[in-house]
């Protein structure tokens, strides 16, 4: 049983370095209690009738309480045991959103962790999975949320809270956000077990604070999907403690698939297993991941001859690619990534070559992860993130390394389920020295440490 102690550490560290002490929320790993909830996680109360109401924020155009399908109190059984189709968390162990937000480019991570909550609400000890949101804009971090989830007995799911992290310049500039069930407010449903149009839901209820209330607006809608078409489809209307409202669409399989509201839109990109394609990454994806290393490579070498011929590898295998069944939202991006590196080496910009050498490899990236296991792209991610602390350290840009480092720390809570103990702790060790060379802006023991982190995580990575 992997031990968590450590990482909690780091992190709290690692947020006490930028200002405030707010750990990430506690929570033990799925082994300890049972995947699915179970008798464990009661304490042995049997809820009924309706769920406590807080005031009704003043101002707002609400829906009639008649309308609302999320009064009656509901049980859990097999809390961690989420098989609604339309908020299937259970399942779901990658999804990468991307988007438009302030416009700047927007890309959402979600994953879900192998950690469970346990909250307590109502006389109920009630298990939730652990969802993590971790968000970028423009390539930085954005925003980091931990979501609590547990599906009632009636198929519904609860939101039980989460913990949030919002960032500014490389830094955790407040927590707002944060709530958790039963401490600050009631629980809340997030997906009813059947939804029709007209039904209404509050799936953040503590006005003041957060809150948010749906109306469904229609059912069984034909979306498009990365790959194609799908069926089933739920559209509702969002309206927010301002009195703004906001459109989205969940889909089956995937759950939340689009959202616009304010002039930003998040999209739905790629999701696994739902997307999950059989047999092996296919040679092309293979290349381009090696090319856009190679091209990193010797472009900090300044071997511009090197760059060339990798980026060179890296249009051809693309090329290979993009015909195929490539995600909708993602072969743009590529193909704009593709552009920039090549300018970048032509132009023998080193710091340009290897920005668009690491984007495009995140990219290629989430293209192996219809073919790879979740964790597995995890780490190759994390080797990313320390690449591009050694690109960051050598511009001695203190509000990006730090950034780095907190975008180091969220994916690592990723890849525990591939980690030998050993393992885990040689990267916690050299997460915490990194940390300090960090604080101390030594860009060339940042430098240094990131490189030797590298070499020990592509020492773990499997073969393809």
């Amino acid at each position: 049983m992997k031990k968590l102690g450590p990482i909690l550490t780091v992190l709290a560290l690692a947020a006490s370095a930028c200002g405030t002490s707010t750990p990430p929320a506690p929570t033990v790993p799925m082994e300890s209690v049972g995947a699915s909830g179970g008798p464990s996680t009661s304490s042995g109360a049997s809820p009924a009738g309706t769920v406590p109401q807080p005031a009704a924020p003043d101002g707002l155009a609400l829906a009639p309480e008649a309308d609302r399908v999320d009064l009656a109190m509901p049980t859990f059984t097999h809390p961690t045991d989420i098989t609604n189709p339309l908020f299937p968390v259970s399942s779901q162990e990658s999804v990468l959103l991307l988007g438009t937000v302030d416009d700047g480019a927007f890309r959402t991570e979600v994953t879900l962790l192998p950690t469970l909550r346990i909250i307590e609400w109502e006389g109920q000890l009630v298990a939730t999975l652990v969802s993590q949101y971790v968000a970028f804009l423009d390539g930085r971090l954005h925003e980091v949320a931990y979501d609590f989830y547990a599906q009632a007995d009636d198929g519904s799911v609860w939101y039980f809270g989460e913990d949030v992290f919002n960032f500014a310049d490389g830094a955790i500039v407040d927590t707002h956000g944060t709530w958790i069930a039963g401490t600050d407010g009631p629980a809340a449903m997030i997906m009813p077990a059947d939804p029709q149009v007209g039904h209404v839901y509050r799936p953040e209820n503590i006005p003041g604070f957060v809150f948010e209330e749906v109306t469904v607006k229609a059912v069984d809608e034909r979306l498009e999907g990365p790959l194609g078409s799908i069926e089933g489809g739920l559209l509702i209307e969002e309206l927010h403690m301002d009195g703004a409202t906001e459109d989205k669409t969940f889909a089956p399989g995937y759950g939340e698939f689009y959202t616009a509201g304010g002039g930003d839109v998040e999209a739905l990109a790629l999701a696994v297993p739902t997307d999950g394609a059989s047999g092996d990454v296919p040679p092309e994806l293979q290349t381009m991941t090696s090319a856009t290393k190679d091209a990193l490579s010797a472009a900090a070498a300044g071997d511009w001859d090197a760059a060339s011929t990798a980026t060179g590898d890296l249009e051809d295998a693309w090329d290979a690619v993009r015909s195929d069944v490539v995600p909708v939202l993602i072969k743009p991006l590529i193909d704009d990534a593709v552009v920039s590196l090549r300018s970048a080496v032509d132009d023998q910009d080193a710091a340009a070559a290897g920005q668009a050498a690491i984007d495009t490899a995140r990219m290629a990236l989430d293209l192996q992860l219809r073919h790879r296991p979740a964790a597995e792209i995890d780490l190759a991610r994390f080797d990313l993130w320390l690449a591009q602390t050694e690109l960051d350290a050598a511009a001695e840009d203190a509000a990006l390394v730090n950034g780095d480092f907190f975008a180091l720390d969220y994916v690592r809570d990723r890849i525990l389920r591939v980690l030998e103990a050993g393992d885990l702790a040689t990267i916690n060790l050299a997460l915490e020295e990194l940390l300090g060379a960090v604080q101390d802006e030594d860009y060339g023991a940042v430098t240094e440490i990131a490189t030797g982190m590298r070499e020990t995580v592509t020492a773990l990575m499997p073969t393809p």
